[in-house]
């Protein structure tokens, strides 16, 4: 499904750090990745983290986001989006996304505000940015925090302004299968200093920047190592070719599947999606079985597939029940996403298009 792009730059990059004895927490990578993440982002202050989730928690966290708090979350997003919000002692609200982006729709979000509400949490679902301008009037309004769960959208644009820069704070992942990755990692972005700060001082356990040992508040260790750092400074020197890469894959599945049972990712007006994977839905709106059929069959094929994301709304700890979200059920019924690489080969993509026209010849979906 997912494979790093790797070159002599990361090794170079990562030995340097190895050599130099800044391996933890502390070196000048990490100073490096932080002003370098800000300018590509357009925003003042990033915080790197040791990973994705914990971002979204250091976040809330330094809002003050507790216990007796509510913080609107879509249905269909993957499950740490809505557990850092658990970690909090916060409830998270799961509201439903729209079909022509498949991202929080603004007009729930108004719905679910209430009394209790502190926070917004938009999630960029596969590299597709979500409607701040319309989340922004509403946060403004009801003087919420807007967060937007930039996971998968490294790379993306919104009316010309990248991810990171379009909520109050942004969070992303450097997992090993996203647009630029050190294996694990993650990092926050905003123009608020004074949060920024807040973030700081939670991620190094609360200690006082100013005097050693002295830690006036509770907090984490969440701090992303000088190795990780090197690693994603070399990838972020080689963001736009990986970024063109990946683009050139998903487009070419999608010009080679067009006209299949097989509908690509809608992309909304002024948006430039970030390629972070290639999803597809498979057969009609209703169709519960279509989508895992195809993927036995090309499992049996040899081709890896993922499922889109199971709605957090129908997990167990979140209430077991996504009724009350159609369309993110329907969209985890049906999403499938096939192998999105930089390093994927046109060989490779004309025998994985081969065998996904194969495997639809065998079990074509209903409708």
């Amino acid at each position: 499904m997912a494979s790093p792009s790797l070159s002599g730059l990361e090794e170079r990059y990562l030995l340097d750090a190895l050599r130099s004895g800044w391996i933890s927490s502390q070196g000048p990578y990490l100073r490096r990745l932080e002003e370098e993440f800000s300018a590509r982002c357009d925003v003042t202050d990033t915080v790197a983290t040791s990973n994705g989730t914990v971002a979204l928690h250091l976040v809330l966290a330094a809002a003050g986001i507790g216990p007796g708090d509510e913080v609107i979350v879509p249905a269909l997003t993957y499950v740490a989006t809505a557990n850092a919000v658990t970690y909090c002692g916060a409830r998270p609200v799961l509201v439903d996304v729209r079909p022509d982006t498949w991202c929080i729709d603004p007009e729930q979000v108004r719905a679910a505000v209430g009394p209790r509400t502190r926070a917004v949490i938009a999630v960029d679902l596969y590299g597709h940015p979500a409607d701040y301008p319309a989340l922004r009037k509403i946060c403004s309004r009801q003087g919420l925090l807007l967060v937007a769960d930039a996971a998968e959208s490294f790379g993306a644009y919104l009316n010309g302004r990248p991810t990171g820069s379009l909520a109050d704070v942004s969070t992303f992942s450097f997992f090993g299968n996203k647009v630029i990755t050190c294996g694990e990692g993650g990092c926050i972005t905003t123009s608020d200093r004074a949060l920024a700060d807040r973030m700081r001082l939670l991620r190094n356990q609360g200690m006082d920047p100013q005097r050693r040992y002295w830690f006036p508040v509770i907090g984490f260790n969440y701090r992303m190592t000088n190795l990780a750092a090197a690693l994603l400074c070399a990838q972020l020197s080689r963001a736009d070719d990986i970024i063109a890469e990946r683009e050139q894959v998903i487009g070419a599945y999608e010009r080679e599947l067009a006209g299949s049972s097989l509908h690509s990712q809608p992309v909304a007006e002024a948006v430039r999606r970030a390629p972070w994977m290639a999803s597809f839905l498979v057969g009609a709106e209703g169709d519960e079985v279509a989508r895992d059929r195809l993927a036995r069959e090309l499992d049996r094929l040899g081709v890896e597939t993922r499922p889109f994301f199971v709605p957090v709304s129908a997990l167990p700890a979140y209430g077991g029940d996504s009724r009350a979200q159609p369309v993110s059920t329907d969209l985890g019924r049906r999403g499938i996403n096939l192998p999105t690489y930089a390093d994927l080969t046109d060989t490779d993509l004309k025998v994985i298009v081969e065998r996904v026209r194969a495997a639809l010849a065998t079990s074509p979906p209903a409708g």
